[in-house]
């Protein structure tokens, strides 16, 4: 048994109070000569939270001694909740004078306070002790006091609740208005603010490009690769060499090709397909091997799984690996020798995996095509672009007749096909936003969906039946009380889930999604469903994914963007090979935990990211707007106003201080405010007239009346 296992065994003894480091030494049966390296390792304890040191200098586990660990989640009014690691507990209640100089995500040890001090509904408690700190630097907007000796950051996460104080700083170099990185070296005490010194300028705030510049450095996220990795993908030759393709299957007489938007520079999977003598359907997913170039424990595969996933803004994309790989050598470029993992799968008219071959293969795409020139070509056979596509045509119509028969035979069984709103923004050369639309998957899109999926499935199906490690995606049951609540929000538009009140079935759910298809309030329940649902996972644990109704599913398909894909071409390269001995087997038992894990963390991270800079580029485009009049719906009811949504998918809130005609009350079951004078209902799913009035840049807020 290892040391910090054993004194964790020895502190948690029923009746075990609290030790000296000699009692410890003593019971463990550790010699007074190794008493340095026993302090390190119970230092080291200390601060990851699993022991703590009482001021009489013993040991105890934590929850002996009343305390909690967990992380803090600050608010701009100074207070904060601690939310505890163990998710079974409840939150805890931090007042702004018990917050210690924590704050927000750091990560502490707190201790409960007699109960019922001030009333509130959750624990109360304070910060005991910083285990961690999260915020050593800072981005927000730097304001001089006018002398030009002092200055302050107010940064861009409200949340952190304080300004950072900058005794000294170049003001040649930066003024009030402008955008900075500041490090923190005085950490906040009781009334004191935290002070810092600036370590990089972004530039004036309402500059191009600055405003998403500082939610990457917010987020912290890598936009230059380490020197050592960036060497290492300059090292990687750009051509396949010949000695790479021994052993492969050659699959370059296929007339294979790639379908992507129209602005994508990383080509990860192609496609064929064949029409067998017995009218089955020769459906060939190509995925770039990445995993032949980025090799286990090198810099580049460290680098890779430190960024977890490639991460796509407006304006620039944070790619997972160096542009010599995403898009170079790894790119499906079109009339290229690429190394790819291959499965090619007979389908029958019913939809059904007959059989399936998995190569490691090298192959040729014949062309790069676009999603938008594809829908033009099968749904509006436009005559430029029937001409340019005129080998291919046979092949999409192929296509989009199998794209059917999948999609039919997942609807069948149950699988959920959400169509949410998403915005298409475009840009100006100089980074402006030029326009904002309502963005819909065409019949290009869809095609290439169903591929993926169908071959994920096969992947993940062919593993779990050969009882292999993996990392799957799972997708689980989602919570009972959950779905009564969505079950009860719908009724507000006269829809009902069928078989409500036990394990609900996603076929339940897809037929309410196919009841309001087309309907105004379509958005509004597709969104509040999603909502209601978990998250989607990675896991070495395959329990289904229940959003598609599969009972076997993973991400194979993009592994130049995602880590997850690389490791699983990895085990499925290992299988091929005959590779997975019990050394191996045993050392992909113990890592792919911590892989999935950290790979659902940065996934969440990106989607956030993400929707940060979508909701600060919609802000940015009504800025000119203000006084003008739009369409919209109404998305979200609460007790201080309306979310409307307009067509182009912009959000924004009318206060519930400027609906003056009547005095309006929330009905929170009903999802709706009712006039207590003139009995005016506005509910989700209405539709209003608005006029844009105000938007806050910082906040990302819009503000919208009501036009009537």
């Amino acid at each position: 048994m290892k040391i910090k296992e054993k004194v964790l065994e020895v502190l948690n003894e029923n009746n075990q109070p609290p030790l000296y480091i000699e009692q410890l030494m003593d019971i463990i049966g550790i010699s007074p000569g190794e008493k340095g390296v026993f302090q390190s390792i119970l230092d080291e304890m200390i601060k990851d939270g699993h022991i703590v040191q009482t001021k009489k200098k013993k040991y105890a586990i934590p929850e002996r001694l009343g305390y909690i660990i967990g992380r803090i989640q600050g608010n701009p009014r100074g207070f904060a909740f601690l939310i505890p690691d163990d998710r079974g507990q409840e939150d805890i209640y931090i007042s702004a004078e018990n917050m210690n100089g924590a704050m927000h995500n750091d990560r502490v040890i707190a201790r409960l306070l007699p109960h019922g001090t001030r009333g509130y509904p959750s624990s109360e408690g304070e910060v005991y002790k910083i285990l961690e700190r999260a915020n050593k630097t800072l981005v927000g907007t730097f304001e001089s006091n006018g002398n030009g000796r002092l200055g302050f950051v107010i940064p861009d996460e409200p949340r952190i609740g304080r300004d950072v104080f900058i005794p000294v700083f170049d003001s040649s170099q930066v003024k009030t208005g402008y955008k900075v990185v500041v490090e923190i070296y005085k950490w906040p005490e009781h009334r004191r603010n935290p002070q810092g010194r600036i370590i990089e300028v972004l530039g004036h705030k309402d500059e191009a490009g600055t405003d998403v510049l500082s939610i990457i450095r917010q987020y912290k996220l890598p936009e230059k690769f380490p020197p050592k990795v960036a060497e290492a993908a300059a090292q990687v030759n750009q051509t396949v060499l010949e000695e790479d393709k021994a052993g492969r299957k050659d699959l370059r007489h296929l007339r294979t090709f790639t379908i992507d938007g129209a602005d994508a520079k990383d080509f990860d999977d192609a496609v064929s397909l064949e029409i067998t003598e017995d009218n089955h359907f020769l459906l060939g997913v190509h995925i770039a091997d990445v995993s032949h170039y980025v090799k286990e424990n090198t810099p580049l595969d460290e680098e890779a799984l430190a960024r977890g996933n490639s991460v796509y803004l407006v304006d620039r994309v944070i790619p997972m690996l160096p542009p010599e790989l995403s898009n170079g050598i790894c790119s499906l470029n079109p009339d290229e020798d690429r190394l790819t993992l291959s499965v090619i799968m007979e389908i029958d008219e019913e939809g059904k995996v007959l059989d399936y071959q998995i190569y490691e293969s090298v192959i040729q795409s014949k062309k790069r095509m676009i999603y938008e020139e594809v829908n033009k070509v099968l749904d509006e056979e436009d005559e430029d672009l029937m001409s340019q596509y005129a080998d291919f045509i046979e092949d999409l119509r192929n296509m989009e007749r199998l794209c059917h028969i999948l999609n039919k035979r997942r609807m069948k069984r149950g699988s959920i096909d959400f169509d949410l709103n998403e915005s298409k923004i475009t840009l100006t050369p100089q980074g402006r936003v030029e326009d904002i639309k309502l963005y819909n998957r065409g019949i290009g899109e869809r095609i290439i969906e169903e591929f993926m999926l169908i071959c994920n499935e096969t992947i993940a199906q062919h593993v779990f039946w050969r009882n292999m490690p993996f990392i799957y995606r799972i997708h689980e049951d989602p919570d009972v009380e959950k779905m009564l609540e969505f079950n009860e929000f719908i009724h507000n538009f006269g829809y009902h889930l069928k078989g409500i009140g036990g394990r609900i079935h996603p076929k339940a759910l897809q037929h309410l999604l196919d009841e309001i298809r087309g309907t105004r309030e379509e958005g509004i329940i597709n969104a509040v469903m999603l909502r209601s649902l978990q998250k989607a996972k990675y896991s070495p644990e395959n329990t289904g994914h229940f959003g598609l109704a599969a009972q076997h599913y993973c991400h194979f398909t993009s592994p130049i963007r995602r880590y997850p894909d690389l490791v699983c071409h990895r085990i499925i390269k290992d299988m091929l090979n005959n590779r997975l001995d019990l050394n191996r087997i045993a050392k992909l038992e113990s890592i792919l935990p911590g892989i999935a894990e950290h790979c659902t963390e940065r996934e969440i991270l990106a989607d956030e990211v993400e929707r940060e800079v979508e909701d600060l580029k919609k802000a940015e485009f009504v800025l000119d707007k203000i006084g003008m009049e739009f369409d919209g719906i109404i998305s979200g009811v609460t007790n201080y106003g309306l979310y409307v949504e307009l067509e182009n998918t912009v959000e924004g809130l009318v206060h519930i201080n400027t609906m003056d005609d009547d005095y309006y009350v929330y009905y929170e079951k009903h999802y709706c405010l009712i006039g207590q004078r003139t009995s005016r209902v506005y509910r989700l799913g209405d539709l209003v007239r608005i006029r844009i009035v105000g938007v806050d840049m910082a906040s990302r807020n819009i503000d919208f009346v009501l036009v009537d």
